[in-house]
C-alpha cells in the first residue's frame, strides 16, 4: 500500500511539474506571439484586403511618388513608360536562341522583362557617372561598370547556366529559417512549424486534374491536420487557431483557383500586336460592332418630309430591318477586319519601304483577320497604294522597286468581303505636315457626302454639296497656293454581292444624275481632291483586272486562255485581282492569255488613273448601308 501511495504521489508531482512547464511554455509563446505576427501571415480574424483595395492603395502610392518627382525625373519617367522594345525583333531573337516558335504572350512578357532589366542597368550607370563627377550622355564605360556591379551584387547572371537573383532568394530563405528558430529557442515545438511548412508546400504543388484525386487529397490533408491539431492542442492551445486558419486559407485559395479557372475559360480573346487572331474568334457570338448610326436626311426637293422622319420609329421599317440582320452582320464582320488591319498599317508604314513590302504586309494581315476561305471570305480587290499625282488603281506588279519617300502622298485603298458583301474603304497617308490642308479638305468632303446621302436623296444633290466643301479649301506648297479641286471623273458607287461597281455612281461635282438612292442599297462614298487640273487619265502599267460581271459566253481558242479563265473563276469570280495574285494562285506565263481575255471582253483592265505630273491627290472613302430605319457608316473607326 505504501509503495502504491508513493507511486501515486510521484505521479502527482510529475503532473504538477508538467503543468508548470506547460504554463511556462504558454507564457513564452504568448510573449513571443507579437514578434511572430510581424513576420508571419496575418491572423485569420483580420479581414484580408481585396484585390481592388490593394490596386487602389498601389495607385495612391504611385500618385504620391510621381507628385514628388522633379521636372527632370518626371521627363525620364515619361520616357521610360513610352519606351518599348520592338516585339518583332524580340520574337526573332528568342526563336533564334531557342530554335522553336514562340507565342505572342511570351514575347510580350520577355519585352517587359527586358525593359525592366535595361532600366536597372541604366539607373546603375547613371549612379556610376555621378560618382565619377561626369555629366552628359551615358558612355559605354559607365554601362560596363554598372553591369560589373550588378554581377557583383548577384543581380544578374555571370555565366551561361547561373540563374539570376539566386543569392537574394537564398538569403530570403535563410532569413525565414532563422525567424522560425528564433520563435521557439527553448520550447521545442516542431509540430506547429512542420504543419505550417507542409501546408505552404502543399499550396505550391500543382493540383491534379482528376476531380476524385483532388477530393481524396483534400480528405487526407484534413485528416493530417486533425491529427496534428490533437498533438499540438496539449502543448500549445494558441497554435490551434493558426493551424485552422491555414486550413481555411488553403480552402479559400483552392476555391479561388477554381473560380479563376472558370473565368479564364469564359474570358474574351484580345487581339494581339501585330494582329493575328481572326475577327470571328474575337466575336464568337457573331454579333460584330455596329458602325456609326445616322438618321436619313430629308430630301431637298420633296415637300413631304414625314417619310424620312418617321422611319426610325416605324414598326414596319424595324421589321424590315430585322429581316436583313444576317447581311448586316456579314458587312460588319468585314468592316471590323478592315478597321483593325488599317489601324495596324497606319503604324507600320514608314518611308523607305518598298510598295510591294507594304502591300504584302497589308494583304497578309487582312487575310488572317478576315479568315480567308476561298470565295466565302477574303480580299475584295487588290491593295491600291497610288502615289502623288496617281489618284487610283495602282498596285505594284512583281519586280516593281518603287520606294515610299518622306514627301510622298500615298492613298491606301483596299477591301474585304464576307460571302460577297464588300467593304470598300480608303485613307491617305503622309509624313510631311505641309499636306495637312489637302487631307483635311478631302476628309471634310467625304463626311459631307456621307451626311447628305440617304434614302430618296438625288445623286446630283450629293455631288453639289461635296464640290462646294472640297473647293472651299486652299493648300500652300513650297510657297505657292493651290485651290483643292474635286476630280470630276472619279465617283463613288453602289456595291452589290461580288460586284464592286454595281451600276449606280455617286458624283463628287455638281451636275450629276437626278436618280435617287433606295432602301437597302450599299454605297462607297469616296472623294478625290487634287492640286492639279482635277481630271484624271489612264497612265502607267496596268495592274488591276476584273472579270466582266454580266459578260456573255465567248468561245476561246487558246488553251492558255481557258486555263487562265478557270483560275480566275476559281479564285476571284467577279472580284477584282492583280498580277501578283495570279502569281500567288499558281498561274504562269499568262500575259498573252490575259491580253486575249481582255480583247474578247471577258476581263476588263483598270489601268492607273493619274492627274498631271507634279501635282498631289488625296482620297478618303467609307462604305454605308441605307437601312430601312437609319443610315449606318459601317466602316467608320476611331482613325477617320
Amino acid at each position: 500500500m505504501i509503495s502504491k501511495f508513493q507511486e501515486d504521489s510521484d505521479k502527482d508531482k510529475e503532473l504538477e511539474e508538467s503543468k508548470s512547464d506547460l504554463d511556462e511554455t504558454k507564457d513564452d509563446v504568448k510573449s513571443k506571439k507579437p514578434e511572430s505576427k510581424s513576420e508571419s501571415e496575418e491572423p485569420p480574424g483580420k479581414k484580408l484586403k481585396t484585390k481592388k483595395e490593394m490596386e487602389e492603395e498601389e495607385r495612391e502610392k504611385m500618385q504620391v511618388l510621381v507628385s514628388n518627382f522633379t521636372e527632370e525625373q518626371l521627363d525620364r519617367y515619361e520616357m521610360y513608360r513610352r519606351s518599348a522594345f520592338p516585339k518583332a525583333a524580340v520574337k526573332r531573337l528568342m526563336q533564334t536562341i531557342t530554335g522553336c516558335s514562340v507565342s505572342q504572350n511570351v514575347v510580350i512578357a520577355m519585352s517587359g522583362i527586358a525593359k525592366v532589366f535595361v532600366g536597372e542597368v541604366v539607373e546603375e550607370a547613371l549612379d556610376v557617372m555621378e560618382e565619377m563627377g561626369d555629366a552628359g550622355a551615358l558612355q559605354p564605360k559607365y554601362l560596363r561598370e554598372a553591369v560589373r556591379r550588378l554581377r557583383q551584387r548577384q543581380r544578374m547572371p555571370i555565366g551561361k547556366f547561373q540563374k539570376p537573383m539566386s543569392g537574394i532568394v537564398k538569403t530570403k530563405f535563410s532569413e525565414s529559417e532563422n525567424s522560425i528558430d528564433m520563435e521557439n529557442p527553448e520550447a521545442k515545438i516542431p509540430e506547429a512549424t512542420s504543419v505550417n511548412a507542409a501546408d505552404t508546400k502543399k499550396q505550391k504543388k500543382p493540383k491534379p486534374n482528376n476531380k476524385k484525386l483532388r477530393q481524396a487529397e483534400a480528405a487526407a490533408k484534413k485528416a493530417m491536420v486533425a491529427e496534428d491539431e490533437n498533438t499540438i492542442e496539449v502543448a500549445v492551445g494558441t497554435e490551434e487557431s493558426i493551424v485552422n486558419g491555414s486550413v481555411e486559407t488553403e480552402k479559400k485559395s483552392i476555391n479561388q483557383k477554381k473560380k479563376n479557372k472558370n473565368k479564364s475559360k469564359s474570358a474574351k480573346k484580345v487581339q494581339t500586336e501585330p494582329p493575328s487572331i481572326p475577327v470571328s474568334e474575337l466575336f464568337p457570338d457573331g454579333n460584330f460592332p455596329e458602325g456609326e448610326i445616322m438618321n436619313h436626311p430629308i430630301p431637298k426637293d420633296l415637300a413631304d418630309d414625314r417619310k424620312a422622319k418617321d422611319r426610325f420609329s416605324s414598326e414596319e421599317k424595324r421589321t424590315l430591318d430585322r429581316m436583313h440582320t444576317d447581311i448586316y452582320q456579314e458587312l460588319r464582320h468585314g468592316a471590323e477586319a478592315h478597321r483593325q488591319t488599317r489601324q495596324y498599317m497606319q503604324q507600320f508604314i514608314k518611308p523607305g519601304m518598298t510598295m510591294i513590302q507594304i502591300c504584302e504586309e497589308l494583304e497578309n494581315t487582312a487575310r488572317r483577320l478576315i479568315g480567308e476561305n476561298g470565295l466565302d471570305a477574303g480580299l475584295a480587290f487588290p491593295t491600291g497604294c497610288s502615289l502623288n499625282h496617281c489618284a487610283a488603281h495602282y498596285t505594284p506588279n512583281a519586280g516593281d522597286t518603287t520606294v515610299l519617300q518622306y514627301d510622298d502622298v500615298c492613298k491606301i485603298d483596299f477591301g474585304t468581303h464576307i460571302k460577297g458583301r464588300i467593304i470598300d474603304c480608303a485613307f491617305t497617308l503622309t509624313f510631311n505636315n505641309k499636306y495637312d490642308k489637302l487631307l483635311e479638305a478631302v476628309k471634310d468632303a467625304t463626311n459631307t457626302g456621307i451626311r447628305e446621302a440617304g434614302i430618296d436623296v438625288r445623286f446630283c444633290d450629293i455631288g453639289a454639296a461635296i464640290q462646294e466643301v472640297m473647293e472651299s479649301y486652299e493648300v500652300e506648297l513650297d510657297g505657292k497656293t493651290y485651290q483643292v479641286k474635286a476630280i470630276r471623273n472619279l465617283n463613288g458607287h453602289s456595291i452589290g454581292p461580288y460586284r464592286i461597281h454595281s451600276g449606280k455612281t455617286v458624283p463628287i461635282v455638281k451636275g450629276g444624275e437626278s436618280t435617287r438612292m433606295e432602301e437597302n442599297e450599299f454605297y462607297a462614298i469616296e472623294t478625290f481632291g487634287s492640286t492639279g487640273r482635277g481630271l484624271v487619265h489612264d497612265d502607267m502599267d496596268c495592274s488591276h483586272y476584273m472579270k466582266v460581271y454580266d459578260a456573255p459566253f465567248v468561245p476561246l481558242r487558246l488553251q492558255s486562255s481557258k486555263q487562265l479563265l478557270a483560275t480566275i473563276n476559281k479564285h476571284f469570280s467577279t472580284l477584282a485581282f492583280c498580277k501578283r495574285w495570279l502569281d500567288r494562285a499558281g498561274a504562269t506565263k499568262y500575259q498573252m492569255a490575259l491580253k486575249d481575255l481582255c480583247d474578247k471582253g471577258v476581263v476588263e483592265a483598270y489601268p492607273p488613273l493619274c492627274d498631271i505630273k507634279g501635282c498631289y491627290t488625296a482620297q478618303y472613302e467609307h462604305t454605308i448601308m441605307l437601312r430601312p430605319t437609319c443610315k449606318e457608316i459601317v466602316s467608320r473607326g476611331d482613325d477617320y
